[in-house]
């Protein structure tokens, strides 16, 4: 991490393999400057490692965890089941089933245990990212102003591909 802050977000990893995507929401959590940290856990083979981060995330100053998993990705419940911090799913692809299992395995929590659910890889590691900094825009001026910016600069971005794609249509006309 190289934000000298305390950490406002957890990025929870189920085993060091899911890094490569849990990464994606790391940078844009460093492009936004909000502070984070990165936890390595399992959910079946370190369960008291689990819950005591779990128990302990928000007295340490955690706002917002996001938790990415595969498989039986279990780790986003049992992280909401011992905490009232907000918890966003990640599922991971790591199984011949391409991520579908950790899909539903993260969006089906029970009544009462809140997961919200991105969607599979890098494309959901992001946006877990950025909803966790619209969480904490709710009470931060300086996120909110860059939540706008961002949204305007995607927008611009979409204007100038399509000149683009206009100018090569009339390039080949």
């Amino acid at each position: 991490m190289k934000n000298q802050s305390a950490p406002r977000v957890s990025v929870v990893l189920g085993s060091d393999s899911d890094f490569p995507v849990m990464e994606e929401a790391a940078l844009i959590l460093e492009r936004f400057g909000v502070p984070y940290e990165i936890f390595l856990t399992s959910a079946h083979r370190s369960p008291a490692r689990t819950s005591a981060f779990a128990q302990g995330a928000e007295a340490r100053g955690i706002e917002v965890i996001i938790v990415g998993a595969g498989a039986a990705a279990h780790l986003a419940g049992v992280i909401a089941s011992a905490t009232p911090l907000p918890v966003i799913g990640v599922p991971l692809d790591a199984t011949s089933l391409q991520g579908l299992d950790a899909l539903l395995a993260t969006v089906q929590m029970p009544g009462g245990i809140p997961v919200a659910t991105m969607a599979i890889g890098k494309a959901g590691a992001r946006n877990a990212a950025l909803y966790a900094i619209r969480i904490l825009s709710l009470h931060d001026p300086g996120l909110r102003a860059g939540l706008l910016e961002h949204s305007e600069t995607m927008s611009r971005e979409v204007e100038i591909k399509h000149e683009k794609l206009h100018q090569l249509k009339r390039e080949k006309a």
